[in-house]
């Protein structure tokens, strides 16, 4: 929309000064426009064209090339890109880094990509690890946490958390991917372990100052982990006893509500609140199809109806739950 009609009426109610008036539609027509996002988001597009680009380019032509080419031209490039990270690379600090490149980021972001597809070749084909797979995910696992804090990348911390996740549960269950069994007792207490050392982990970033923009970025992946392992396991009855994984998945999201409320996160709120409306929900329900009353259909009903008009109540006064508009406004 443009703004000289705008300017004009203001001009002629005498709002503006004709001299303001200019300098105002001077700036609208010299102003820089942000192409921040655009050239992110081309990036980012790039980034997995070219990651999948390559791998079908492979798959047709590996009788051609041979393994010895394919491994070299991937490590090249593995290596080429994080070359150019490193050479780019901001001064290591515990806050925030600024200024760091842009192209920089997402070459890091593809080393580790091409670093996942060359170890995968080098299993697949020779067989690096052997037997050993727990190695094969602990390798990426420990490098990306390194790369993350070294170049203060919140993406490849995702990988790095990923990376663990998959280590852990395959160090409990290793036999558990072949038979298609993800959801076991002792897969539901190691993601729950897991989860929490994420929780506390990004606990300690904050209350340490160690990195606390990563605080988000543990936080949401621990806090999804754990709650939605726990509430699968709850409603598989996996784990025992019920009561317990009710306390313990209201506890966490009570814990999520109350940080999206410090941050002003909205999708903290909405995690904590549907997380714990499903165990809070569940919970009531088991217990009062133990108690065999014939008035839980009636207690059931009016629950229902209460707890759709929170829910609309919450969706509505989410904006002043989570102190948006106040700290918009810097009060």
């Amino acid at each position: 929309m443009r703004a000289a009609p705008f300017i004009a009426e203001l001009r002629d109610r005498g709002r503006l000064t004709p001299e303001q008036a200019a300098a105002i539609e001077t700036d609208e027509r010299t102003r820089p426009f942000s192409l921040h996002y655009e050239i992110r988001t081309l990036l980012y597009l790039g980034i997995t064209l070219l990651s999948g680009g390559l791998g079908v380019l492979i798959y047709e032509h590996l009788d051609e090339l041979g393994h010895g080419v394919v491994v070299a031209v991937v490590a090249l490039l593995t290596a080429a890109c994080f070359a150019y990270a490193a050479r780019h690379r901001p001064p290591f600090s515990w806050g925030l880094v600024a200024g760091s490149s842009l192209l920089a980021d997402y070459l890091l972001l593809l080393g580790c990509l091409l670093f996942l597809v060359l170890e995968g070749y080098l299993q697949a084909q020779y067989a690096l690890f052997g037997t050993r797979y727990g190695l094969a995910l602990a390798l990426p696992a420990g490098l990306f946490f390194y790369l993350a804090y070294r170049f203060d990348h919140r993406g490849v911390l995702s990988m790095a958390i990923t990376a663990l996740a998959a280590w852990v549960g395959l160090s409990v269950e290793p036999l558990a991917v072949f038979k298609n069994e993800f959801l076991t007792g002792s897969v539901s207490r190691a993601a729950i372990a897991v989860g929490a050392l994420l929780l506390l982990g990004g606990w300690l970033s904050e209350t340490r100052h160690r990195k606390v923009h990563f605080a988000y970025t543990y936080l949401l992946l621990g806090g999804n982990l754990l709650l939605g392992t726990a509430t699968a396991a709850m409603f598989t009855e996996v784990l025992q006893p019920l009561a317990l994984l009710v306390i313990l998945i209201l506890a966490v999201s009570a814990g999520l509500f109350w940080y999206g409320r410090r941050v002003h996160s909205h999708l903290f709120l909405l995690l904590g609140a549907t997380y714990g409306y499903v165990a809070l929900t569940y919970g009531l329900a088991q217990l009062l199809s133990a108690t065999g009353l014939n008035i839980v259909l009636a207690l059931g009903l009016y629950y229902f109806i209460g707890s759709t008009v929170a829910a609309v109540w919450f969706l509505t006064h989410l904006k002043r739950l989570a102190g948006t508009a106040a700290h918009e406004q810097g009060l």
